[in-house]
């Protein structure tokens, strides 16, 4: 498990998401295409199959009466801390609203930005091996903040029915509609609408690779958050590090599922014996032991190598979902980390406190896209339009130039429709 920079694993381990779409996006692309063409029927036929429930356009959505049973079912303490994650994870994200701006020329032009709400979102939220209520808020919320008036909710229900604490966090987050369909053809639904779905602008959140595939077919038609594939942490460690804290950190990643990833870079061998040590101590207690077991011995590694600054440009060169910045005076060391989807700062900010509670988003980027992507945030549910106001001396001042422009571009009517008004 402990290996050095060099090691050859390091690569399979950043490459591990990588898998041949082909079979996979075409099944996809077949049902999304079935559902475009026959609507509620193909979509109730898919439900059946895969979900093993009788839908039809009357029990397709999620009844009130449904909602309050579910209430009944949720532990109370569950509820109590959805509603403070939920005032936490709101206030986060309204700080991430946008303005609309406008700026006056010296002659009298007037340019600026209109900041719009999407009108409608619809949230994807997985069922099979686990229900995820933290998906529910981490995907509604910024919706809700950036003022998005339509947000649906489309979640298998395996039997009939959703889970108990998935139908409490819709509620809380006010979702106006829940729909018991799930995998690509729950995406065709929402991204084309059907007799009973409605289609949305926008879909997001996590799903199988059916999901996955189906997200990538429909962006276009409407706007998706991201493809995400496998989960990852990353956590550098100084010699003042805890070996059962950073252990423990790294089981927390692995129980997700085999393609999870935990990695440790670290340069204090003694440190690194003691981490891998307490790792296979406290696996043995966990019920997902057998999942994460996987996941340690094929994608996590403890990787040794020369000072912090060594360690900040391999964990730059990965680009995790999370890193975990477990050093002393770690807040002043923010800055060498370039690429991350979340930086969680010192030892008591482990990464589960940012699934759930603190307020920022958990949906993050994977496999290295933090080079490039950003965690969902309010910044993804409302557009951005331009605005370009000229007055009669504004267009004089600068017509000439525009017209040689277009006409260089050989666009002669472009350059027309300044002419006539010059």
């Amino acid at each position: 498990m402990i290996i050095n920079k060099n090691d050859k694993k390091l690569e399979e381990i950043k490459n591990r998401g990588a898998i041949m779409e082909g079979d996979y996006l075409q099944i996809a692309s077949d049902i999304i295409a079935d559902v475009r063409k026959r609507g509620d029927t193909a979509l109730f036929e898919y439900t059946k199959k895969f979900d093993k429930f009788d839908i039809n356009k009357d029990n397709i959505k999620v009844s009130r009466k449904e909602i309050e049973e579910a209430y009944k079912n949720t532990d109370a303490k569950l509820i109590e801390a959805i509603k403070k994650a939920k005032e936490n994870i709101l206030s986060f994200h309204k700080m991430q609203m946008e303005k609309t701006w406008l700026y006056e020329t010296e002659k009298g032009a007037m340019l600026g930005q209109k900041i719009t709400p999407l009108d409608s979102a619809g949230i994807y939220v997985p069922g099979g091996k686990a229900a995820y209520f933290s998906s529910v808020l981490m995907n509604a919320l910024p919706a809700v903040a950036a003022g998005v008036k339509h947000i649906s909710m489309a979640s298998p229900a395996t039997g009939g029915a959703i889970n108990s604490a998935v139908l409490v966090a819709a509620d809380i987050c006010g979702i106006s509609e829940i729909y018991k369909i799930g995998g690509a053809q729950a995406v065709a639904a929402l991204a084309y609408g059907t007799e009973t779905v409605k289609k949305v602008d926008k879909i997001t959140g996590p799903g199988n690779i059916y999901v996955a595939m189906a997200k990538k077919l429909v962006f276009g038609v409407c706007d998706i958050d991201m493809i995400a594939g496998p989960s990852e942490i990353l956590i550098i460690a100084g010699d003042n590090a805890r070996a059962e804290y950073v252990a423990a950190d790294m089981l927390a990643q692995c129980e997700h599922d085999e393609l999870a990833s935990a990695v440790t870079i670290l340069w204090n061998k003694e440190l690194a014996e003691k981490i891998e040590r307490q790792v296979y101590t406290q696996l043995e207690k966990l019920p997902k032991k057998d999942i994460a077991k996987v996941s340690l011995e094929k994608h996590s590694a403890i990787i040794l190598v020369d000072n912090l600054d060594e360690a900040c440009e391999v964990a730059n060169n990965i680009a995790p979902e999370h890193l975990e910045l477990y050093i002393d005076d770690a807040l002043s060391h923010i800055g060498k980390i370039r690429h991350a989807g979340a930086i969680f700062v010192g030892e008591n900010s482990p990464e589960a406190a940012g699934d759930y509670y603190a307020g920022p988003n958990h949906v993050l980027p994977t496999g290295g896209s933090a080079k490039f992507f950003s965690p969902l945030g309010t910044y993804d549910f409302f557009k951005r339009s331009s605005i370009i106001y000229y007055n009669r001396n504004s267009l004089q001042e600068n017509g000439a130039n525009i017209i040689t422009m277009a006409e260089h571009e050989n666009l002669q009517a472009h350059a027309n429709s300044i002419k006539v008004r010059m």
